[in-house]
């Protein structure tokens, strides 16, 4: 079970999730929703769950040459989507895309992080302007199509596929409350850990990497559930082209 996972300051990069198959070994005399099948098998419905939903929510904890990055998305089949993001030392932005079109906004500390560099009186006019208010834009538009990676559910669900590599059955977990099947997988320095529902459908409800250049816990939940994304007010949104 291979994660490889890359969220950078300005680019919101889609999740992929490979691995998740072939051999594994089942503790004897196990019981539960999992008994009698073997860890890969367990990764598979996991992902085949995971993988038909309509709606999700995803949470990321990362840290990485940037620094510590968070992220929280909610996302639709349907292209709705509502997010934030949050990078340590440099501020955060909160994104709301409904139908073709993308609203962003930037706290001041972000703000002025995208803008290094620029002359200072450039700097304080677009804070003065920009920060802490809503910014449209068309999703089509490259710069914006970058910054809403996550709000495309269907690309993100596609990255949830098996392959031929292990993952071992650790044992009962718990995530948010849920029980959860625990399973491990270790690729040289890295350990990945995968928790997978144990009641309902075998969502995959969490998968931290641990060891390697950029550790990181990503937590799934609100599947199916309806996302809501409203257009700000209009008083709240910047006409860039004035």
């Amino acid at each position: 079970m291979r994660l490889a996972t890359r969220i950078s300051v300005n680019t919101l990069c889609a999740l992929t999730l490979v691995g998740l198959a072939a051999c594994g070994t089942d503790a004897p005399k196990e019981t539960g929703p999992f008994a009698g099948q073997s860890g890969p098998q367990v990764a598979n419905k996991a992902l085949t769950a995971t993988n038909g939903v309509k709606s999700l929510r995803i949470a990321v904890d990362m840290t990485t040459e940037d620094g510590r990055i968070k992220a929280d998305f909610a996302s639709s089949l349907g292209g709705d989507c509502t997010g934030t993001m949050s990078v340590a030392g440099q501020g955060g932005m909160e994104i709301v895309k409904t139908g073709g079109t993308v609203y962003t906004r930037f706290d001041e500390a972000m703000m002025r992080a995208q803008m290094k560099g620029e002359p200072k009186a450039d700097v304080e006019a677009a804070v003065t302007m920009i920060a802490g208010k809503w910014m449209e834009s068309k999703a089509s538009d490259p710069d914006t199509a970058e910054t809403v990676e996550f709000c495309d559910l269907k690309a993100l669900l596609k990255e949830f596929e098996a392959n031929d590599n292990a993952a071992e059955k650790k044992g009962p977990s718990e995530v948010a409350g849920k029980p959860a099947l625990r399973l491990v997988e270790k690729d040289g320095k890295e350990t990945y850990t995968f928790d997978v529902a144990a009641e309902g459908e075998p969502y995959l409800l969490r998968v931290t990497s641990k060891g390697g250049k950029e550790p990181m816990t990503m937590n799934l939940s609100d599947f199916d559930v309806p996302v809501v994304a409203k257009k700000p007010a209009a008083k709240d949104i910047v006409d860039l082209e004035q």
